[in-house]
């Protein structure tokens, strides 16, 4: 197999979690977060940032990840729960949530992003485009992602109107109409711009 251009560590000889969140830029739904830490020896070609992956390579890889990883957990934070802290305290959060729970305790931390506020002293570096970059970040989004889109594919079939099987919760044309004409649901974040032009919205 042809080695992956991202790399598989940042430091030698440490044990490193990638980090990464999914749903950040969503209307409905809660974030996800995910934490994996891989073999030093792990290579993939197909391997990268989820979001140039097709849904095809994503759902390949999850079950590749979770065999061959060292430890890997994905936690979410509810859409109540971004209400209250806002969106980037709340994938602070979801990714906390997820090293917490690791079987493996890591040594090192890689954040996909530019800024993190830990819960935890185990140290970290931030990575701006890091699911880019690094082998774990990269499996990080694949989890994230990839579990996220479950959680939409099942609630969409107690709200078909919005189609979250389709658009996963992202503020889409079809989502944002579907808002104006019926409203918003439980899922939907209240602190957010949902619509365009905003209005009083009845859930």
């Amino acid at each position: 197999m042809a080695k992956s251009k991202l790399l598989p560590y940042f430091k030698q000889n440490v044990i490193e979690a990638g980090c990464d969140e999914a749903g950040r830029g969503c209307l409905a739904g809660p974030v996800f977060a995910a934490a994996v830490i891989l073999p030093p020896d792990f290579e993939n070609e197909m391997l990268n940032d989820s979001k140039i992956l097709t849904e095809k390579q994503r759902l390949t890889l999850r079950p590749l990840i979770q065999r061959e990883a060292i430890a890997w957990a994905v936690e979410a934070v509810s859409n109540g729960e971004i209400d209250e802290v806002n969106i980037l305290n709340a994938s602070f959060l979801a990714m906390n949530r997820a090293v917490q729970k690791l079987e493996v305790q890591p040594e090192h931390l890689l954040i996909d992003g530019n800024r993190f506020r830990p819960q935890t002293k185990i140290s970290f570096t931030c990575m701006i485009k890091g699911d880019g970059r690094f082998l774990s970040i990269a499996a990080a989004s694949v989890l994230a992602k990839t579990y996220r889109d479950d959680f939409m594919e099942r609630i969409h079939l107690d709200f078909p109107d919005y189609g979250w099987d389709k658009n996963k919760g992202y503020p889409t044309q079809q989502h944002r109409d579907a808002i104006r004409e019926f409203g918003i649901t439980e899922y939907h974040l209240k602190t957010f711009r949902l619509i365009d032009e905003q209005l009083v919205l009845d859930f």
